[in-house]
């Protein structure tokens, strides 16, 4: 996970560049850039003739004036105009800082994006700022976020170690959604825990009943050593690429059993793709990593010419 610690050294380290950069990473980045990245990888559990578009909206973090509503419509009419067959929410939609003039009620930015749109459909999972954000969730050590009943009251589903299975084209695949791997890290104030994660793999993998390929929705991607080669691709946010990021270097985002699980496309058992996100976190800024809308796209897109 990105630490304020590592956070402030990397934005330290741009000092040299002097206070137009600096203006670039408060001013510009973070708030008028926003972009679509690509990504059409082929992973070897993906059958290669069945067609599928996913877009993907991680870290919203909304709040003014870093993320505010009119934004987030931007967004999400970015999103719609992708044509995607899937989209997913990656979580942590509630603001990540404390440098705001105002924290934007769940129920707000949930009617917002209400207006998302795919043909099979908008599917979410939660982030560790939405739990960390529910003092209540946070004292009883379970339930659903006020964030999870938003998005649910707004018609988008929600998975917690849970799965569903979708159709494309006459053919099966899995949506798998992963508790959030931090949810009750604060939690350790009110008692001793022995795990802090809402996320269970096993549990969850074990509720797919056929051999149809899976796609596993994980805010954070710390848990993708881990993950098995049963799964075709692995989808995370969290990160925001580190927030500053420096000739393809994420020093704001330590090593994960030696891998730097930061931002863009990794492939382990299964393929991983880290999105670079949208809002801020800890501080509002953004160098080299503008704020971006994921899209992937799996199987072949044009017929194949004998």
């Amino acid at each position: 996970m990105i630490t304020r610690r590592h956070l402030i050294r990397s934005i330290g380290g741009l000092s040299a560049l002097g206070v137009s950069t600096a203006a670039y990473g408060v001013g510009v980045e973070p708030m008028l850039r926003l972009r679509v990245t690509r990504y059409h990888p082929t992973p070897r559990q993906w059958p290669a003739d069945l067609p599928l578009k996913i877009a993907v909206v991680a870290d919203i973090h909304a709040c003014d004036p870093w993320m505010p509503l009119d934004r987030i419509a931007a967004i999400v009419d970015r999103t719609n105009a992708l044509k995607p067959d899937l989209i997913v929410l990656l979580g942590d939609y509630v603001a990540g800082l404390h440098q705001v003039t105002r924290i934007i009620p769940s129920s707000e930015w949930a009617r917002v994006l209400a207006g998302l749109k795919a043909p099979l459909g908008v599917h979410a999972v939660m982030g560790n700022h939405d739990y960390w954000d529910d003092g209540t969730v946070q004292r009883a050590g379970q339930g659903a976020t006020v964030a999870h009943r938003a998005l649910e009251a707004a018609g988008i589903p929600v998975y917690e170690n849970d799965v569903v299975r979708l159709t494309k084209d006459g053919r099966s695949f899995w949506l798998a959604g992963l508790g959030d791997q931090l949810a009750f890290l604060p939690a350790r104030r009110f008692r001793s825990m022995v795990r802090f994660g809402a996320d269970d793999l096993n549990a969850t993998l074990a509720k797919v009943t056929d051999d149809a390929p899976i796609i596993l929705l994980a805010h954070e991607p710390n848990i993708a050593p881990r993950v098995p080669a049963r799964v075709a691709l692995q989808l995370s946010g969290h990160t925001h690429g580190g927030q500053v990021r420096l000739l393809g270097w994420s020093p704001a985002v330590p090593k994960q059993q030696g891998i730097r699980l930061a931002y863009g496309h990794l492939r382990l058992k299964c393929d991983v793709i880290i999105s670079g996100g949208l809002g801020c976190s800890i501080m509002p800024v953004r160098v080299g990593v503008p704020p971006e809308i994921v899209e992937v796209t799996l199987g072949r897109t044009v017929p194949v010419v004998s």
